[in-house]
């Protein structure tokens, strides 16, 4: 059997220094994956944390990743999801799925993204197969999943944040030149039934009246808004507000690939 392994080079994935194919990535992957349980399962257990294997998709196969974790009595989990629910399907952050965008310059508010990386596919594609998945995928991943569409989508500067104090703005996009226009988006990991309140809205629309130069706030969530949210903001909306709820963004994810 080919032993495949790797390269370390960001957003490129090589075996026996030839590109990887998606069978051969995924493959690749798993038999990383597969070395590091023992070491993984080590540190969830320092946590509370149970590691097992997750449950086979409707395709036949275990997402990417292969394992999810039951709190115990450990904090780990995604935003949204408390510790010390049982049974939640919650994967151990960046460690199973590599960067989904490829990275360029360093600006001043955060990462510039130049491109998508090849398991960016491989997420989109489970994403169409199984809905729950965005809620186990890890939040800093859900964001360069959806920076990563942002340039599908065509925007030419797409920028990911730092992952704290980043203002309220987790992806800032922006198209230069005559009639410019620049928007944040604020992602919103969230389990399913966890809903974005009003409170939520109001603050990224105060972040967007301090910020002139913007044109528009976005807020994007695996989730849902709470009741009335949208007719409180419907003078915004759609111009200078988008609110983007768990099925809209699955919708635009899989339409961008």
């Amino acid at each position: 059997m080919t032993d495949y392994e790797l390269n370390a080079e960001p957003g490129r994935y090589e075996v026996q220094g030839a590109p990887l194919g998606m069978n051969a990535l995924v493959a690749a992957r798993r038999r990383q994956l597969q070395a590091r349980q023992q070491s993984t399962a080590a540190a969830a257990a320092a946590q509370g944390l149970t590691v097992a294997p997750v449950p086979a998709t409707a395709s036949g196969s275990a997402p990417l990743g292969g394992v999810a974790t039951t709190p115990g009595t450990g904090g780990l989990g995604i935003e949204g999801q408390k510790p010390g629910v049982e049974e939640r399907n919650v994967r151990l952050p960046e460690l199973l799925i590599p960067a989904l965008v490829i990275a360029g310059e360093e600006e001043a508010e955060g990462q510039l993204i130049q491109a998508v990386s090849l398991p960016w596919f491989e997420i989109i594609r489970e994403v169409e197969r199984d809905p729950e998945f965005l809620h186990r995928l890890d939040w800093r991943k859900l964001e360069e999943l959806i920076a990563g569409a942002y340039k599908r989508e065509g925007w030419p500067d797409v920028v990911l944040t730092p992952r704290s104090r980043d203002g309220g703005r987790d992806i800032i996009v922006s198209r230069p030149g005559l009639g410019a226009i620049r928007f944040y988006d604020q992602v919103k990991a969230y389990s399913a039934g966890h809903r974005v309140t009003a409170n939520d809205v109001r603050a990224l629309v105060g972040v967007l009246t301090l910020h002139p130069n913007v044109s528009k706030a976005v807020i994007t969530t695996t989730a849902e808004f709470a009741p009335g949210v949208p007719d409180e903001m419907k003078a915004l909306i759609p111009y200078r507000l988008e609110l983007k709820d768990g099925p809209t963004l699955r919708k635009w994810l899989t339409e961008t690939a």
